[in-house]
């Protein structure tokens, strides 16, 4: 779904004057600002509540206005970009100088993608150049995936949403380090392996996560706790779900297998296939935070498969293990 042309244009002239619009990708909707303004991009920072600490990815319409914003744009990058843009991966690399410091959090490389929604891409084609684009809500929550998350979350008059339909793809993109040996800082719905066919190479996974709240992150998403809701989440295994829902009442359960029917029960049936799960988790979490239940329990996904490992990723950063 492609939002109306009219809506773009009014959607380019305020960020052209240094205001925020919402806008659809294929993986969740981002927070857009214009990429190469400071002050736009504080303007994201401080609606969204995000540490200074935590880099921003930079959304492009096409490959050159990638190759405008790096320093250092190599043959790995040339090759992941004809096979996988417009689409969900983003590439970290040494960043140009037009790249405003605030983007990366001083740091000296810069985040770029290319998402894969005719919106998205619209939009940047309207306004003339890149956009800022992390996920729009606050900082920590569970992503957008539909217009009115965002517009629950938002004053109207501080940022505006282009309306482009639920997003098909859920969870946020892979985000690989093309600086030195390639490194998936992040997974994604694009996977280790498939990069590693693209490039004749092996590509590191790293998993390593942030405890410290001040520390400068080399990628969005990697901090401990992330994507969560406001209220206690729990991730219990799917062998011991059942057992562990003896001790809870009043919950809401986010569940693959068949869970027992209970006056003081929400339960919200998961696909299992890892494509559609991925699609809908964030749909699904926002709804068990709005339900009138006091805690959520989620069943374990599989981790067999890359995306499956990358959907635990933003599950297990979503909640807290019970002891």
């Amino acid at each position: 779904m492609i939002a109306d042309p009219r809506d773009i244009t009014i959607a380019a002239a305020r960020l052209r004057a240094g205001g925020l619009v919402a806008f659809p990708t294929e993986t969740v909707y981002g927070l857009g600002a214009d990429a190469l303004s400071p002050t736009a991009i504080a303007r994201v920072y401080q609606t969204k509540g995000r540490p200074s600490a935590n880099p921003l990815i930079i959304h492009v319409s096409n490959i050159d206005m990638a190759r405008s914003l790096t320093s250092g744009w190599n043959e790995h990058a040339q090759k992941l970009a004809l096979a996988f843009w417009p689409g969900p991966l983003t590439m970290v690399l040494p960043k140009a100088s037009c790249v405003p410091d605030i983007a990366t959090s001083g740091a000296p490389n810069v985040a770029v993608r290319m998402p894969n929604h005719p919106t998205a891409l619209a939009l940047i084609t309207a306004f003339g150049g890149p956009l800022v684009g992390p996920s729009a809500n606050p900082s920590g929550r569970i992503s957008p995936t539909c217009a009115e998350h965002v517009r629950s979350n938002f004053n109207p008059a501080h940022v505006s949403v282009l309306d482009g339909g639920p997003c098909e793809r859920g969870i946020e993109s892979t985000v690989i380090s093309l600086v030195g040996t390639p490194r998936i800082l992040r997974q994604g719905i694009i996977g280790a392996a498939e990069i590693g066919q693209v490039l004749g190479t092996d590509v590191l996974v790293e998993t390593r996560r942030e405890t410290d709240p001040h520390a400068k992150l080399e990628s969005p998403g990697t901090s401990m706790m992330h994507y969560a809701p406001f209220k206690p989440a729990y991730l219990v295994s799917a062998n011991s779900l059942v057992k562990f829902l003896e001790t809870k009442h009043d919950v809401t359960v986010i569940a693959i297998s068949d869970v027992p029917a209970r006056s003081d029960r929400t339960i919200i049936r998961m696909p299992a296939d890892d494509k559609r799960y991925a699609a809908t988790i964030y749909g699904a979490l926002h709804d068990a935070d709005s339900d009138p239940s006091k805690v959520i329990v989620i069943e374990e996904p599989p981790k067999s498969g890359e995306l499956w490992l990358a959907v635990h990723d933003r599950l297990s950063r979503a909640t807290v293990r019970p002891l």
